[in-house]
């Protein structure tokens, strides 16, 4: 029955992937996080057996060849800082879910939407929703422009 249900829900998760918009449906990016929705929490996870949030970040960020550290607060010091406005496919988004900093990230899939593993497992979420948009910290862009062009075209190499 499980089975069932987690096919069931990876594949409403692929069709809802496919809609994003930002990175095409047939993106790299896309590929590798559609790949992983549903998959459960697990605090210190870093691997397809569970998953905490910086954990699947550089677990995708791995498949698309870029090392990110395993900590949030970590990756939120890399890259250049991104205005929301100016979001992209494969941006970190992050926000401040304990109180004290940066406590949470996740991979911009484009449509105001983001990738995260969340407590309720790997996930896309609204950076409107109100929980997010009241905790929402910043952005990173990691990602070179040619990276970004490899890993969001319809036209890259699934891994």
């Amino acid at each position: 029955m499980r089975k069932k249900f987690s096919a069931i829900v990876a594949g409403l998760a692929l069709l809802l992937a496919f809609q994003v918009g930002s990175a095409s449906a047939e993106s790299e990016l896309d590929t590798q996080v559609s790949k992983l929705i549903g998959i459960d929490y697990s605090y210190g996870g870093t691997t397809t057996s569970g998953f905490d949030c910086s954990g699947f970040t550089s677990y995708v960020f791995k498949k698309l060849g870029m090392t990110l550290p395993h900590s949030s607060g970590q990756q939120y010091k890399l890259g250049d800082k991104v205005a929301k406005e100016e979001l992209r496919a494969g941006d970190l988004v992050f926000f401040n879910t304990s109180g004290s900093g940066v406590s949470h990230v996740g991979v911009y899939v484009g449509d105001n939407k983001f990738a995260h593993a969340a407590s309720k497992g790997v996930t896309i979420s609204d950076l409107d929703e109100k929980y997010y948009a009241k905790r929402y910290l910043g952005a990173r862009r990691v990602m070179s422009d040619e990276t970004f062009e490899k890993v969001t075209s319809d036209s890259a190499a699934v891994m």
